[in-house]
């Protein structure tokens, strides 16, 4: 499966304090967002779920060929029979979000695209049965989305402690929001990060390289 800028981006983007020891990746697909976190926190062990099976053997392999093998690992299953031995300190998804639009007729496609198989609910039911006291989730979504699971997750009980809107191009409206969660209920902080400076989106701006620049080659 193809890698995609929202999920650089979570796994740029998602703060770590130091002082964690496990996180949860949920639907990791290629296993990206593990690997980013692995590199970023050489004390954290990482765990990527999948319920499609053939994602979870690509992630799998990815991992055994990361220098951080012995710090991930992955497992095909759906989170609703998702049952650790452990809570976790940090968990981040990047997670389907497509409801009305025209599914494909590809199953794997339309599982990683469409929240038929993690809707909202799954989600934030599991952040509030997996995480630590102190624990943490990070998740991405579209701005229309983003406010309906802050809605949806205060509610539960988990609250919004950081905000960071994504601007493809400067000028432009937000088009993604990179959100933080945690039982507490504090002061959310905001900031935004705009991608590229012009229209040629084959430039990053000066921020987004500062995020990314640990996982890129040029």
């Amino acid at each position: 499966m193809k890698v995609g800028t929202d999920g650089v981006l979570l796994g740029a983007w998602t703060p770590l304090r130091g002082d964690e020891r496990s996180a949860l990746d949920i639907g990791t697909g290629t296993g990206l967002i593990a690997l980013m976190l692995a590199q970023r926190a050489p004390q954290l062990t990482v765990t990527g779920i999948d319920i499609d099976p053939a994602a979870a053997g690509e992630a799998a392999g990815n991992f055994r060929e990361s220098p951080w093998s012995d710090r991930l690992s992955a497992e095909a299953v759906s989170l609703r029979d998702y049952v650790p031995e452990r809570s976790f300190d940090l968990i981040v998804s990047n997670p389907p979000f497509f409801k009305a639009s025209l599914k494909s007729p590809d199953e794997r496609r339309r599982t990683a695209r469409h929240d038929d198989t993690l809707p909202p609910a799954d989600l934030i039911g599991a952040a509030l049965r997996l995480l630590s006291p102190n624990g943490r989730l990070a998740v991405i979504y579209p701005p229309d989305e983003a406010r309906a699971f802050v809605l949806e997750a205060e509610a539960a009980g988990l609250f919004q402690s950081r905000l960071t809107r994504v601007i493809s191009v400067a000028g432009g409206a937000p088009r993604r929001h990179l959100m933080e969660f945690s039982h507490r209920a504090e002061m959310p902080v905001f900031d935004e990060i705009v991608l590229h400076d012009t229209a040629d989106t084959t430039l990053r701006s000066e921020a987004y390289r500062r995020l990314t620049e640990s996982f890129y080659l040029d």
